[in-house]
């Protein structure tokens, strides 16, 4: 499991069995507004924030009636092998539930609670019962190389087929000379099949090095080359290693994705301290990056002073490999992560309308920077986590803030409301990477890091939707805040969206003391559409004080309009009707033409 499990306290009666579970595991309880006197968090709705954790990728143990944690994760169930483990425990933890992955730790969570609540552990999976085993979780340290044929292995000992293990039983099973199913394990490359299952200890660390802008394939190549050399199959690699200067390279990097394991970054002072254990130690390269040497330094940092190094240097025109040998599977990483800032839009406000892969970015996140609201807005997935509040109007400080934290090797969520790539802060981050150190750009360390952009919901697309469809054909948007934008560009967009009769959104349509350019932006519209053009009012949108109002343009006040509100100004072609049980604003896109003229074209065919 990569998240720690959130224990959820539902009742009272049940609020000190989560309590004495996450005690016990060292979690976080969230509990029922008004029904729990104590958590870490509360939250209002049990099937949200059920469904909120479990999209997130977070393991959910319920102190609560199995049907309510079924209920809320039903709609999200697809795939087994990537769903986070959900327990249900009874109130008074007599019965502990693994209801949703067995073979991703659930079983071996459930039977730690019922261990420690004197309770029994309801375990269903077919392999545990039989052979107390989930045959394709191997124990930390060890990788499964094919674990697709474990279903069937799993079967053909369901149904009497007897094992024969090849190495160390690492399920305590017993071995049988003349079973017909293999479980095997070796740190050598071997083929797995139906009836063989193969695991490898992860007791080899990588060191890589490389020229700047390498080729990827040229690294992988000699990777490949440099294992089979040696008889290391790559399932017994457990992770990446190089100095903090290659954080960003993309042929290391692509290694690391490719082997499945996690890229680890060492300080060339760090490295250097390794010096007299190198079997190749290099001045040019002390000369270049600070210390003796790369891969063989990167190599035996990440193994520790018991570890060695087992293939010295090897390389190409462009790149070095070497690999060390840790005494035991390694489970405990040393150096640092490369560091990852994830920019996220949670949207309007309402969970609902967050998408699932902001709800796990945020979820693996270790650090939240952002606007205190919209940090405030995640609600309970923000719970327990290190958070940065910053101002209004503190934006630059925010993000510079908020890369040179992922400099540090940390996974930092920068949070903006709506879509981050619109009026947000997306477009500030690459700003600040692009700039060089003169124009008060960031840290050499802050451009190494990994970016990840991912789409929220933006007020434009909430208020549309409770509008009807007023987008539904060609809008922009224009902000009316001229504190970044000069006023005659403004005006000077407005004028041209207005003659192109655009659908229009308004952002930052106000604020305390600029309340001029509203009025200003209706009138120019007004000269290039009817007075009776549709404008929707949209404030707080996905909140509980949502207020939705329409008007005509040439009715549109300045003084029901506040930084809150998202102003949606219909095209000459607009339209709000009286459909079904509200009014509905929709522009056409022109079918109706289409129908007309496609009728036409009949007509005088059949003529």
């Amino acid at each position: 499991m990569a998240l720690k499990p959130v224990v959820l306290a539902l009742s009272a009666s049940g609020e000190a069995t989560a309590h004495r579970i996450a005690t016990t595991l060292d979690l976080a309880v969230h509990g029922r507004e008004g029904r729990v006197a104590e958590a870490d968090a509360f939250f209002p709705n049990a099937l949200d924030h059920t469904r909120d954790l479990f999209a997130a990728g977070v393991p959910v143990i319920g102190v609560c009636a199995s049907g309510i944690l079924i209920r809320g994760v039903a709609p999200l169930l697809a795939d087994k092998t990537t769903e986070p483990p959900v327990i249900s425990v009874a109130d008074d933890g007599s019965v502990v539930i693994p209801l949703l992955g067995g073979h991703r730790g659930a079983n071996r969570l459930a039977r730690q609670i019922a261990e420690a609540l004197g309770g029994v552990a309801a375990v269903t999976t077919a392999g545990d019962l039989a052979i107390g085993a989930a045959l394709d979780a191997p124990p930390s340290g060890y990788r499964l190389a094919n674990p697709q044929d474990a279903k069937s292995v799993m079967a053909a000992l369901l149904n009497g087929a007897k094992p024969r293990v090849e190495g160390p039983d690492l399920f305590d099973l017993e071995s049988s000379e003349n079973g017909t199913v293999t479980l095997v394990v070796t740190e050598a490359p071997k083929d797995g099949d139906s009836q063989t299952l193969v695991y490898h200890p992860q007791s080899y660390a990588l060191g890589l090095g490389c020229a700047r802008n390498a080729d990827p394939d040229e690294l992988w190549n000699l990777v490949e080359t440099t294992l089979a050399e040696a008889g290391i199959a790559t399932g017994a690699i457990a992770c990446v290693n190089s100095v903090a200067l290659k954080a960003d390279e993309q042929a290391i990097n692509e290694v690391a994705r490719r082997l499945g394991v996690p890229f680890r970054l060492f300080d060339a002072s760090e490295l250097e301290e390794e010096t007299p254990r190198l079997a190749n130690p290099s001045d040019v390269v002390f000369a270049e990056v600070g210390c003796h040497g790369v891969s063989e330094a990167a190599a035996l940092a990440a193994v520790g002073s018991e570890g060695t190094l087992h293939v010295t240097k090897r390389k190409t025109a462009n790149a070095t490999c070497a690999i060390s040998k840790a005494p035991a599977p390694i489970t405990t990483l040393r150096g640092r992560a490369r560091g990852r800032l994830s920019i996220v839009g949670i949207g309007p406000g309402q969970s609902s309308w967050r998408t699932p892969e902001v709800s796990r970015l945020v979820a693996d996140a270790e650090e939240l920077v952002g606007y205190g609201l919209y940090i405030d807005l995640l609600g309970p997935l923000a719970a327990g986590k290190q958070r940065s509040d910053f101002p209004l109007g503190g934006e630059e400080a925010r993000c510079r803030y908020a890369l040179e934290q992922a400099a540090l090797g940390k996974n930092v969520a920068l949070v903006c409301s709506g879509d981050a790539g619109i009026y947000a802060m997306g477009a500030l981050v690459f700003e600040l990477l692009d700039r060089d150190a003169d124009q008060h750009g960031v840290s050499d360390a802050a451009h190494r890091v990994e970016v990840v952009c991912s789409p929220g919901v933006s007020a434009l697309q909430g208020a549309a939707a409770r509008a009807g469809a007023p987008l539904g054909h060609d809008f922009c948007t224009i902000s009316l805040s001229d504190l970044l934008t000069p006023r005659d560009d403004i005006i000077r967009r407005l004028k041209a969206a207005a003659e192109g009769d655009f659908v229009i959104a308004f952002y930052n349509p106000v604020s305390k003391t600029r309340r001029t350019l509203l009025a200003e932006a209706r009138d120019i519209l007004l000269e290039h559409r009817p007075a009776d053009t549709p404008v929707m009012l949209a404030s707080s949108l996905g909140r509980p004080e949502e207020h939705i109002r329409y008007r005509k343009l040439a009715d549109l006040e300045v003084d029901e309009v506040d930084m809150l509100t998202v102003v949606l100004i219909g095209s000459s072609n607009s339209r709000l009707a009286q459909l079904g049980e509200g009014p509905r604003m929709f522009t056409p896109r022109g079918y109706a033409r289409k129908i007309d003229g496609d009728l036409s074209k009949k007509k005088e065919a059949q003529a």
